[in-house]
């Protein structure tokens, strides 16, 4: 382990982007999706058992002998920069990352944790935990019966529920799963209700609460790679999109105004690049300064994402207000994640204590 911060794609992870972008080309077109999102599930049939199993993304976290491919959180948030480009709506993030970092934290000292991690690494079993998407990484996970809000929970085939003295593993067919109504309709939510005395108890009141931070934690880091994805795929389309339309015989991007906007754009997707990268890098490295690192991430890229959609819906113009247009999906997406894991306010809090930054008198 190197302690030396790398932000460079190798190329490892160069080909998994390029197998995972063609998958996504291929199976998850924009078209798809907006046909999809009218169904009652946005998931497209097969399409997890092609990332998670034959590409094996979903073990990319998890040590060879536990069952995974030994990879790193650098290679999982290429696949969630893919992921974010094309809104693609699937359990990634939930499972192969939150789920699998929270069993992997368990898997040594708990035998019934580290099967489940073998069959979440291998795609087979999509584990997701049971608490809402908006609960920061350094906050207490509730553990009141039932809990709302709680992302791609109609997928699960096995959920993680907190309780007071532990965490346990639930099979979704003995639990509760209503959805709910999303503004992210790529990403569905939904309450999850558990009766005390189901599922398998993984660990105690003290190693759940830490194996739950380190899950939210990775989580929190490697959604900044999926905005990261979110907003480049933003720009590019703007770029491509005001250098074919015309007005006044000119293209509109040749109009001053538009191409400040879009260069002040390209600044800050290459500062939530930067941001995005060095938080999976530190995941990976193990690093001191993960929270620290994270909570930066967090609180740049999760606001670049939001004004990278919004710019992408405006300077489309009015085919870019229509539903028939995938500038919407980018938006709702971008909006959602704004407060998944904690708003940018609650990161920028965690940076000032952190970094022993006193607030201003």
């Amino acid at each position: 382990m190197t302690d030396r911060l790398d932000l460079l794609y190798s190329d490892t992870e160069d080909d998994l982007r390029a197998a995972v972008r063609a998958l996504l080309a291929d199976r998850a077109g924009h078209t798809v999706l907006l046909d999809r999102i009218e169904t009652d599930t946005p998931y497209v049939p097969g399409l997890w058992t092609s990332l998670a199993t034959d590409i094996g993304a979903a073990g990319l976290l998890v040590p060879e002998k536990l069952g995974g491919q030994g990879a790193s959180h650098r290679e999982a948030a290429v696949v969630l920069e893919e992921l974010g480009r094309a809104v693609t709506p699937l359990p990634y993030l939930t499972s192969a990352v939150v789920a699998a970092e929270t069993l992997l934290a368990l898997a040594a000292e708990s035998a019934p944790a580290a099967e489940l991690l073998a069959a979440v690494a291998g795609g087979g079993t999509v584990a997701v935990l049971a608490v809402s998407l908006s609960t920061a990484p350094d906050a207490d996970p509730p553990h009141a019966p039932s809990a709302a809000a709680v992302a791609d929970a109609i997928a699960a085939d096995v959920l993680l529920v907190p309780r007071a003295d532990g965490l346990y593993a639930v099979p979704a067919g003995e639990a509760t799963v209503e959805p709910q109504t999303p503004l992210d309709l790529t990403r569905p939510l939904a309450r999850v209700t558990v009766e005390p005395g189901t599922g398998t108890r993984l660990a105690g009141p003290d190693a759940a609460r830490a194996a739950v931070r380190r899950g939210l934690l990775a989580g929190a880091g490697l959604l900044a790679s999926e905005q990261l994805g979110l907003a480049e795929r933003c720009l590019e389309d703007t770029v491509r999109y005001t250098r074919e339309r015309h007005q006044f015989n000119r293209p509109v991007g040749s109009f001053q105004a538009l191409k400040h906007r879009m260069a002040q754009l390209w600044l800050d997707v290459v500062g939530a690049r930067a941001a995005a990268r060095a938080a999976a890098d530190a995941l990976a490295r193990g690093a001191e300064d993960v929270p620290l690192t994270v909570a930066v991430a967090q609180a740049y890229c999760s606001k670049v994402a939001v004004r990278a959609a919004e710019e992408c819906v405006q300077l489309h113009g009015g085919i870019g207000m229509t539903w028939e247009h995938p500038a919407h999906l980018a938006l709702k997406r971008a909006k959602a994640d704004r407060i998944a894991f904690g708003p940018a306010g609650r990161h920028q809090d965690a940076i000032a204590a952190l970094a022993d930054l006193p607030a201003p008198a």
